[in-house]
């Protein structure tokens, strides 16, 4: 599968959300989101530009996890462009326990409360980190997310295919407060440092 997305700030997540009632979008999913990515102990994946993660998806009637690989990356007319393969895992539990025992290691977290919805062949999710801006991350064809953006009425300018580190070195520049992506940097543990942010 080819996986195609752009991302902005959001400054009225309420109004955007109000938006995307409004032009129809489905809303699929509201609930906390976590990601788990997992290298070597010496950093094979991160070195070749690949992603083992594994994705828990936490909400009021259950739990579900997907684990996904993502091959490197790719900027095709202004998107970001990964392939990516993903396969359903439960609760994610046991998936975790068997990445550990084949010698895997947690190098990288990602906390956040999203809503998430679909537009016309477009995933559109409203991620509210612990502490950093929120952001629209918007996935489909080209086309299907172009039409996504504009019915969100979002300035087109605004989304980029820039990756989160990015948005969190922006938001720590403009603010001049350090970023928090995880419940863990939140509570002051930055054990996974700046650059795999």
């Amino acid at each position: 599968m080819r996986e195609v997305e752009l991302k902005g700030v959001v400054a009225d997540p309420a109004a955007l959300r109000a938006r995307l009632l409004a032009a129809g979008a489905r809303d699929v999913f509201r609930g906390m989101m976590s990601d788990r990515r997992y290298d070597r102990p010496r950093g094979d994946l991160l070195r070749d530009d690949h992603v083992l993660r594994l994705r828990v998806y936490d909400e009021a009637h259950g739990r579900r996890a997907v684990l996904d690989w993502k091959g490197p990356t790719e900027h095709d007319a202004g998107f970001k462009v990964r392939e990516e393969l993903s396969t359903p895992c439960g609760d994610g539990a046991a998936t975790a326990e068997i990445l550990a025992r084949l010698g895997y290691v947690i190098v990288h977290e990602i906390d956040r409360e999203i809503e998430q919805f679909e537009l016309d062949g477009a995933v559109l999710r409203i991620e509210r980190y612990p502490r950093m801006d929120v952001l629209l991350e918007v996935e489909g064809t080209p086309e299907a997310i172009e039409s996504a953006i504009a019915a969100a009425g979002l300035p087109r300018g605004e989304f980029s295919s820039e990756r989160l580190a990015d948005f969190v070195a922006r938001y720590e520049a403009r603010t001049g407060t350090m970023a928090a992506v995880s419940a863990r940097e939140l509570n002051g543990d930055h054990r996974f440092g700046p650059a795999l942010r």
